[in-house]
């Protein structure tokens, strides 16, 4: 018969000290070690402030969701293990320092009582880190009996396939003193001073530095009141799912409860049911290791991918389109969705899984495509109805050829929302969209007729004069990546957004000779002049080094000098730049005037309507 779940009460001292076969672990779904020092910082004030009120009353550090597994030998942490990870670090701190303390009073005969107490709480947390018998510590720190107690194997044990140091805790706690800690931690590569070390270390010298402030009567107190005053609820329960349901109510430990954390365990679960867990611990563990590339580079995370799927789900099951026919645009939350609204793709969980992969992996190919990284400029939204389409294939065979026509059916609605006074939830954009995601989905439906989806809801809902005379009055930046794109396309000419670049104004929005720049542009009239320098055709993309190098200088300068006599236009790979340095490169003194930029501009305006009515 199965048992219920087991609340109790318990000193923290009591809920860390475990029997001999048992111990704690964090299982293959849950989330990295993610507390910081803000966190720790807030901790020690807490436990501070509690033991200076001299309080009788204990001291609450919220709830403790186990899972007990293998005849209740292991106990899953599932919601608790922050807290748990961050106490073994406060211990393993508390107990150097008090090893310190204990051989600076031993031999002083008026601190013999505080000495007693010093070797009592040393005693105490080596029982709880260790699992060692009392009889078997000395009283006294002895370096080669500590060092063989130290080096048991620890309480707790990570499985979490999102934590990259599962050693760390451990090779700390088998330290003897902070020294030997410090050598024997991860150095993080390229990282500087305490960057460099991993949460763990950073989070145990920040409280052995803490402690190291206390006098030796405060150590013996503090120390006494975090294993015998201060108290948990330790919840146990003998049903995964039923703990996760707990940890997704409950959520003591203070840190945000994402969607991911949740559906993961629920994806853990469910393949743990099929005797899969092992399958899907190395699928999660892929899929983390390629959304890791995605994050670094800004294209997605673990929720966003999982919100692109639901998005596909809901469409190849046709749940956006009523029984009326009529398009429902309404999205459930992801959490719920998964939960509660359509439980079928997590009773299924390595077809789930490997459908994110698939999707993951598809996303770090197509990302370097040039219309793509234009794209993904503009709205975020645009990946939940790409991504539809890209479920059409395998990563394998997806090129840019394939990616280039429905991106750019995307690039020319959400151009148009970026210049008409209308949000993305109206039914010209979202309705739109959603009625189009269920041809994005059908293989048997081609881009041509896609394409003239779009070329048909364009037309028929804006004007083309309009858009350009809003093109012509633009003073935003956003498009200015898309003039790039296109003027590139229509000249033949290479175009990679790269990945340190900056907005250019040809004309200098400011600077030290501002005044003197604005004659030279035959602009008078200083609310022009900053009008006239906000609009499109005076702004272009740049490198980076080479836009910090030229600064405000003069076109003429910008158009004919090289990099390395620290500026110019001459040595950018952008095509408008390269185009004005062969168009200006004969002049003897070339300027840019307002004519210059308003012609530019029309030529833009021109070029970017052209694109959005597919002309």
């Amino acid at each position: 018969m199965a048992k219920n779940i087991e609340p109790k009460l318990k000193k923290i001292g009591d809920y860390l000290k475990l029997e001999e076969e048992t111990v704690f672990i964090i299982p293959e779904y849950q989330r990295a070690y993610s507390w910081g020092i803000d966190n720790c910082d807030k901790l020690w004030q807490d436990i501070n402030e509690f033991v200076e009120s001299e309080s009788r009353d204990r001291y609450f550090f919220g709830t403790i969701i186990i899972n007990c597994q293998d005849n209740d030998m292991k106990y899953g942490l599932i919601d608790g293990q922050q807290r748990t990870t961050t106490f073994l670090l406060l211990l393993k701190a508390l107990l150097v320092r008090i090893n310190i303390a204990i051989e600076r009073t031993a031999s002083d005969e008026d601190s013999a009582s505080l000495c007693r107490g010093l070797k009592e709480r040393r005693r105490r947390i080596m029982g709880i880190l260790y699992k060692v018998e009392t009889e078997d510590i000395p009283d006294n720190p002895d370096s080669a009996k500590d060092s063989e107690i130290c080096q048991r194997e620890i309480i707790l044990e990570n499985f979490s396939i999102n934590e990259q140091y599962k050693d760390e805790l451990k090779t700390i706690l088998q330290a003897t003193d902070y020294a030997s800690a410090e050598a024997r931690v991860i150095k993080i590569k390229y990282k500087q001073k305490d960057n460099r070390y991993t949460n763990f270390f950073r989070n145990f010298k920040f409280f052995y530095n803490k402690i190291s402030d206390l006098s030796d009567s405060q150590l013996n107190s503090i120390a006494k009141s975090i294993t015998d005053n201060c108290e948990v609820i330790e919840i146990k329960s003998w049903q995964v799912e039923q703990a996760i349901t707990m940890f997704n109510s409950l959520n003591s430990d203070g840190l945000p409860l994402y969607d991911s954390d949740i559906i993961s365990a629920k994806l853990y679960a469910a393949a743990e049911k099929r005797g899969e867990a092992k399958i899907f611990a190395d699928l999660w563990k892929k899929l983390n290791d390629i959304i890791s590339d995605l994050e670094s580079n800004h294209i997605a995370d673990i929720n966003s991918i999982l919100m692109q799927y639901m998005y596909y789900i809901r469409t190849v099951n046709k749940e956006t389109i009523s029984d009326t026919g009529a398009i429902n645009v309404t999205t459930p939350g992801l959490r719920r969705y998964f939960t509660e609204v359509n439980k079928v793709p997590i009773s299924d969980p390595i077809t789930m899984c490997t459908d994110m992969i698939r999707l993951a992996t598809i996303w770090k190919k197509i990302s370097n495509y040039s219309q793509m990284k234009v794209l993904l400029k503009f709205n975020e939204n645009t990946k939940l109805f790409l991504a539809s389409y890209f479920y059409r294939f395998n990563e394998e065979d997806i090129t840019e050829e394939i990616v280039c026509p429905i991106a750019e059916c995307m690039l020319r609605l959400f151009t148009l929302l970026e210049l008409v006074d209308a949000g993305y939830s109206s039914k010209h954009f979202k309705t739109f969209l959603f009625s189009e995601e269920t041809k994005f989905v059908n293989k048997d439906i081609s881009v041509d007729e896609i394409t003239k989806d779009f070329n048909d809801h364009i037309r028929l809902n804006w004007d083309s004069d309009v858009i350009k005379s809003l093109l012509n009055d633009y003073d935003g930046n956003m498009l200015v990546y898309l003039n790039e794109y296109l003027f590139a396309k229509e000249n033949n000419m290479s175009f990679i957004l790269g990945d340190k670049y900056d907005i250019e104004h040809i004309m200098p929005y400011s600077g030290y000779n501002l005044q003197e720049i604005r004659k030279d542009a035959e602009i008078e009239d200083e609310e022009e002049f900053y009008r006239v320098a906000n609009k499109l055709g005076n702004k272009i993309l740049l490198e980076e080094k080479i836009n910090r190098a030229i600064g405000n200088e003069w076109f003429r300068t910008k158009v004919s000098t090289k990099l390395e006599n620290k500026t110019g236009y001459i040595d950018s790979r952008y095509p408008i730049a390269q185009n004005l340095v062969a168009k200006y490169k004969d002049s003897n003194k070339p300027y840019w005037r307002k004519n210059d930029i308003i012609d530019a501009t029309n030529k833009a305006s021109n070029r970017i309507t052209k694109f959005i009515f597919n002309n």
